[in-house]
């Protein structure tokens, strides 16, 4: 993390007190955000992933009321305070009242908490393992944001302790999902594929790029005999972008084919008329 934070449409220190153990939000992991990349200073797919925490605040009853432009244009001046145009940003809501421990003294319904982080070197590749019925697609929840991520830091923390990268969840039919923090991709058949919604994954602004501004990509349900038998396997994430996947639980997956490295130039260049078009 950087050395200035935005709070409630201030920048101040990172070492500032700035919630309270009253906040239920903080208590509970009551609160929704999202991770963006900031490419030359510009805060990619802003629209999506704002959208995206909308929907999520008003399932989870998280008081969602800054206005989009004003955030965009904090988000700006908190990434020049830090010189990360570069950089990746996560933007957190905290609820602040409700629940049983709701506590005197709360001025705001909602804490909006914005700071920067360096880039991370991925490697070119991805080991991955798998996690039985570790998504409930059945959830109404499913694919929601949420700030209480425990379940998915252990998972990936017992991932890494195994000597794997990442960890494949299923849902409660067996069913490939997502990872932790990353949707997946498979090329079957010289056909790109990917879990839809109703597996339980996570709508991703990556994913949703391909999707819809790239497209040729078909989402279908998927198991991992399916991603045994690809051509190619990639997890997409804001972070990563596209990541090719190398092994998964000791099975080897191919990383010489084209499909990825035709998709991840594409990506870039939706980034970029992106980028173009904000700097006008």
């Amino acid at each position: 993390m950087h050395h200035l934070v935005l709070h409630n449409g201030r920048i101040v220190p990172a070492t500032d007190k700035l919630l309270s153990p009253r906040q239920v939000g903080l208590l509970s992991g009551w609160g929704v955000f999202t991770t963006l990349r900031i490419y030359d200073g510009v805060p990619f797919a802003l629209e999506r992933h704002w959208q995206r925490m909308q929907r999520d605040a008003a399932m989870l009853h998280v008081p969602l009321e800054h206005d989009l432009e004003a955030v965009r244009r904090q988000i700006g001046e908190l990434v020049r305070a830090n010189r990360a145009e570069n950089s990746v940003v996560r933007m957190c809501v905290v609820r602040n009242t409700g629940g049983f421990w709701k506590a005197p003294g709360i001025t705001t319904s909602a804490d909006l908490i914005v700071f920067t982080g360096g880039l991370k070197a991925w490697g070119p590749a991805v080991r991955l393992t798998v996690a039985p019925e570790a998504r409930h697609a059945a959830s109404r929840f499913a694919g929601t944001k949420i700030l209480s991520w425990a379940l998915n830091l252990t998972l990936v923390e017992d991932a890494q302790n195994a000597g794997f990268d990442e960890v494949i969840l299923l849902n409660e039919r067996a069913e490939v999902t997502e990872c932790t923090s990353a949707n997946i991709f498979a090329v079957i058949g010289g056909q790109t594929c990917t879990p839809p919604l109703s597996s339980g994954c996570l709508p991703g602004v990556t994913r949703g790029v391909l999707l819809e501004e790239v497209g040729g990509i078909e989402e279908r349900p998927l198991r991992l005999d399916d991603l045994y038998g690809a051509e190619e396997v990639f997890i997409t994430s804001t972070t990563r972008e596209l990541l090719a996947v190398a092994e998964i639980d000791g099975r080897p997956i191919p990383t010489g084919g084209k499909t990825r490295g035709r998709l991840q130039q594409a990506f870039t260049e939706c980034v970029d008329r992106y980028t173009a078009g904000s700097r006008r």
